[in-house]
């Protein structure tokens, strides 16, 4: 059977961190979805589509490698896509902690689904979406963080 991973969150935008995660999964699946999903909960700083045309551009050439938007619950998006594992990455407790909670939960809404948690590389520990938005937005030098060069701030 093959082993599909979904890799979900907003990426909004998609770090150097983020693709350490991407390209240490694709060693342990077969296929790797980047699901990039809407969290209600916040506002998008950069277009979905922007986000989406750079990810296919960025994995063009890794045909292991899926971009695919989804809305709803993640366990239910596995579900449709045939993924059984989520790829997470562990920068801290902190992120251990939550992450143990959301796995569970998807675990319950998707009892063939299972959590694979990364720890994430010493070098890009301190890099957070959060971050990559105050820097890019006050106009700092993002490309430090991503691995493509963001739009003007607007």
């Amino acid at each position: 059977m093959k082993k599909i991973a979904l890799f979900p969150g907003s990426f909004d935008p998609f770090t150097n961190g983020h693709l350490d995660l991407v390209r240490r999964g694709v060693e342990l699946f077969d296929e790797l979805i980047i699901a990039i999903g809407t969290n209600s909960s916040k506002q998008r700083y950069l277009p979905l589509d922007w986000m989406l045309a750079q990810l296919e551009t960025l994995f063009q050439d890794e045909p292991r490698v899926v971009v695919r938007p989804y809305q709803g619950l993640t366990a239910e998006f596995a579900r449709q896509t045939g993924a059984r594992y989520l790829l997470r990455g562990l920068r801290n407790t902190l992120d251990f902690e939550y992450e143990s909670a959301i796995g569970q939960a998807n675990r319950q809404l998707n009892h063939e689904l299972e959590t694979v948690l990364l720890v994430t590389s010493p070098t890009l520990a301190a890099i957070s979406s959060t971050i990559v938005r105050d820097v890019h937005r006050f106009g700092g030098d993002a490309s430090l963080f991503v691995p493509f060069a963001l739009p003007p701030v607007m």
